[in-house]
């Protein structure tokens, strides 16, 4: 069994990297080895929407040159599937977006490649929008046709400065239920 966490944020080391880098050592602690995918180091184009996708039998992406197909392929790999990004203006960064648009797409074109992999979002902000932002990552797990266990609130944290969603405890604790949520259930499917 294996996660990927994919950090949206264009920052390195930030509180997006630290939730899920908590995440995935609650899962490894569960006996689920995973890896973290940084946007910040990474260059994904947007989709052009020229449905190419549709027409191949793999589902594979015409926009090429960028990082998208190995992502991808970790994406489908995978059994458990986190993604996370800090709140900008309300929503998930741009990066992190046009990721899953092309993950979705050349998905759903290729016959569900994500369908009912486990997983959920994660997200962080210094005041507020986490809700929409949840929301927004949320709906692309739904569409995406993935298993997402519930928490004992929702996946997110308040924090501006890196280091500061460590004091968040109600949020650490939240994630943490998140967590062994996703290994009860990935033992029960097995």
């Amino acid at each position: 069994m294996r996660a990927i966490a994919i950090c949206g944020s264009p920052r390195r080391g930030g509180n997006t990297e630290q939730l899920l880098q908590h995440c995935l050592d609650r899962l490894a602690a569960g006996g689920v080895s995973g890896s973290l995918v940084r946007l910040a180091e990474k260059r994904v184009e947007h989709c052009t929407g020229c449905a190419v996708c549709k027409e191949t039998a793999d589902g594979s992406c015409a926009v090429d040159g960028d990082d998208f197909a190995d992502i991808f392929h970790e994406l489908t790999t995978a059994d458990i599937v986190l993604v996370g990004s800090p709140v900008y203006f309300g929503s998930a960064t741009p990066q992190l977006m046009a990721l899953l648009d092309r993950a979705g797409y050349v998905s759903r074109a290729g016959g569900g490649l994500l369908s009912r992999k486990l997983g959920g979002p994660v997200v962080v902000a210094r005041r507020a929008g986490q809700n929409f932002t949840y929301a927004q990552l949320l709906y692309w797990f739904m569409i995406s046709d993935m298993v997402v266990p519930g928490s004992s609130y929702w996946n997110m944290a308040f924090g501006a400065d890196p280091g500061d969603v460590q004091r968040d405890t109600e949020a650490l604790t939240t994630l943490d239920r998140f967590c062994d949520n996703l290994l009860w259930l990935a033992n029960r499917l097995k």
